[in-house]
């Protein structure tokens, strides 16, 4: 029988986390896993268990990253907050003034509505190869011809994997960087976050590889799944191209692509720290990273509470960030960040000054509300509480 190693460690009155934790290997599906919170400041949680591989032969190390998915589209969003504070545009500026090319901006799109997915760009009508998407100029010239599926800012609909050239585009013709260089220049390094928008070579080798759900040591319940019905817009957005997370994602190419929406390489702790310093007004171990004003620009809201055009269900937006919807993110309605396909998470708690990072290899299967990562979550806040 396998047995997973825990590592880290945890302040006193949060050993009921790694309780939680531990159980997520022996009780569930995890294969290997990292998790973190910090607390104004304090890293309060920092663990890692299990493996690396498929096969339970590799240890997960203190310094694995792996591939976060959607989480990352959180992380890009804090760093564009950067050219705020920066005061290179608002989030209010038009699209159009900044990038005229793009068609979906024509009628006044602002940057606000680009980033909280409603310029109706939730995917291409031609088909697509995941080879495709390491094209940048070539992505952005179909992207810029492509007739939105709804008239933009009239509605919301999830950009799943095309979300990331938006704000890319955007950086790059503000800067004449890439959203990687600036997250990692202007988020990452100052705090001392181990999380990466294009991976070097050289650190190819601490990756931890991807095990899809098919994979899983329980699947789901098929019949409830074949019940569910998904919007037409559905498999346009997400299955166009389909991304295979051993064959695609865990590729050289893919590590060292920058696709904003999908591809960073991050562990618990780098993202915990990211959002533990936007949960505390911007600053962490005396760095600060953004202004508190750019922060409360970045997380108004933009979409309500309504069902999305694409995932089908009630989501709330701010400017490239996830507004709490149903308690995702705790017990705070304020709190914002962004989850990633399989299970893993960051997002800030403001009023706690939490910032809260979980990252695993084991996706998870279907679409059950009792994950590994909301256990977690629930055992920070049972901690809080309690202390």
């Amino acid at each position: 029988m396998t047995t997973f190693p825990v590592q880290g460690f945890v302040a006193p009155g949060f050993e009921r986390v790694r309780d939680v934790f531990a159980r997520n290997f022996t009780d569930d599906i995890e294969v290997g896993a990292s998790f973190s919170a910090v607390v104004r400041g304090e890293t309060v949680v920092d663990l890692w268990g299990g493996y690396v591989d498929r096969a339970c032969t590799r240890p997960w190390q203190t310094d694995t990253l792996v591939n976060v998915y959607s989480t990352t589209k959180g992380l890009a969003a804090i760093a564009f907050a950067c050219l705020v504070d920066d005061g290179l545009l608002t989030y209010e500026t038009p699209v159009a003034t900044l990038w005229p090319e793009l068609r979906a901006a024509r009628d006044g799109l602002t940057v606000g509505q680009l980033l909280s997915h409603q310029a109706g760009l939730c995917g291409l009508r031609r088909s697509l190869a995941v080879e495709d998407l390491y094209d940048w100029r070539g992505m952005i010239g179909h992207l810029e011809t492509e007739e939105p599926h709804w008239t933009p800012g009239a509605g919301a609909g999830y950009h799943a994997v095309l979300w990331g050239f938006l704000p890319g585009e955007l950086v790059l013709r503000l800067t004449g960087q890439t959203l990687g260089t600036l997250l990692a220049k202007r988020i990452a390094r100052p705090l001392g976050a181990d999380v990466h928008l294009g991976l070097p070579d050289v650190e190819h080798g601490r990756v931890a590889d991807l095990v899809g759900p098919n994979h899983a040591r329980r699947q789901p319940d098929l019949a409830a799944l074949a019940g569910l019905r998904l919007p037409p817009l559905y498999a346009c957005a997400l299955q166009n191209p389909s991304i295979r997370p051993w064959q695609d994602a865990c590729s050289p190419t893919w590590r060292r692509a920058e696709i904003a929406a999908a591809n960073a390489q991050a562990n618990a702790r780098g993202i915990a720290r990211i959002y533990g310093a936007v949960a505390d007004g911007g600053l962490l171990e005396g760095m600060r990273v953004l202004s508190p004003e750019a922060i409360r620009a970045l997380t108004v809201q933009e979409v309500g509470d309504q069902d999305d055009l694409v995932l089908g269900r009630p989501m709330r937006r701010a400017r490239g960030v996830m507004l709490n919807t149903l308690h995702q993110y705790g017990p705070n309605p304020d709190s914002f960040g962004h989850a990633g396909a399989g299970g893993s998470v960051g997002f800030a708690d403001p009023a706690r000054g939490l910032g809260v990072g979980y990252a695993m290899n084991q996706m998870q299967p279907g679409i059950e509300t009792d994950t590994r990562g909301g256990r977690l979550i629930a055992a920070v806040y049972a901690s809080l509480a309690a202390g």
